[in-house]
């Protein structure tokens, strides 16, 4: 079958509004992409539903190659919507082009998960409706799971850190499942407080768990931080570990990671 474009704006850029397409840019001179390019058209037929696949040789397409930044060959983009969604280069093996696609070709569940977050803080019971409908119907989802334990977090620490258990082994949202597992074991630590060091910074460490524990972001960092600077290595370095995981799960945008960051930073140097 043959897969070269004529007119990649209409094959292209206009079919990518109805369906995904992904596109091999290749030469004929390319070694690797006389490697790749039966591999690709062996997964098109195999995602033929899920996507259309079209080759642009590069050297009868200069114009679209300089456009799109093709500076090595082959390089593969997935053209959603009339964008560029994701892309790849070199002659990657089969399962890994596999696993790629996976990930980067929309389907329902991701749009679903999508609405999930969106709707996290306006409406927490649909999104934990939608999550856990979706970690039913995919259970080695760990995305899923990570946005589930985070939506769960303040309500059932427990349950957030058993859907997290291994993060360490997982290769995305790391960050995410961390933030969430920090912050998970401090409210531990708020039940054994009797158990943590003495030390002159005892009192408003738990004072600054209990308030993160009732989602006062706002006094806990600041507590934290007040830590910080009084005794950087009480707990293990714990008041600056909670702080990274309370911007994490906050967001960088978020108005209060923006009012603390520059105090957080500064007291690690005092």
């Amino acid at each position: 079958m043959n897969y070269e474009i004529k007119d990649f704006n209409k094959e292209v850029i206009e079919k990518s509004n109805t369906t995904p397409v992904l596109v091999d840019f290749w030469a004929e001179w390319c070694a690797p992409c006389r490697t790749l390019g039966p591999t690709l058209e062996k997964l098109a037929e195999k995602y033929k539903d899920k996507f259309s696949f079209a080759k642009v040789d590069t050297d009868a397409n200069q114009e679209v190659a300089v456009k799109y930044g093709i500076k090595s060959i082959p390089t593969v983009k997935l053209f959603i919507n009339g964008e560029v969604a994701d892309e790849f280069s070199g002659a990657l093996p089969e399962k890994m082009i596999e696993e790629w696609l996976d990930k980067a070709l929309p389907s329902e569940e991701k749009e679903l998960l999508k609405n999930a977050r969106s709707l996290i803080n306006t409406e927490p019971e649909k999104s934990k409706e939608i999550l856990e409908k979706l970690n039913s119907l995919q259970p080695d989802n760990f995305e899923v799971k990570v946005v589930l334990a985070k939506l769960l977090l303040f309500e059932n620490p427990a349950k957030s850190l058993q859907l997290i258990d291994g993060y360490e082994n997982e290769i995305s949202n790391t960050d995410e499942a961390e933030s969430v597992y920090t912050i998970a074991v401090m409210f531990k630590k708020l039940v054994k407080s009797d158990q943590l060091p003495d030390a002159d910074v005892k009192d408003i460490y738990i004072s600054a768990i209990d308030d993160l524990q009732k989602m006062n972001f706002d006094g806990a960092l600041e507590k934290f931080i007040n830590v910080i600077r009084e005794d950087r290595q009480y707990d293990g370095d714990g008041a600056r570990k909670v702080c990274i995981a309370i911007f994490k799960y906050l967001g960088e945008e978020h108005p209060i990671t923006q009012k603390h960051r520059r105090d957080f930073g500064s007291a690690l140097y005092i």
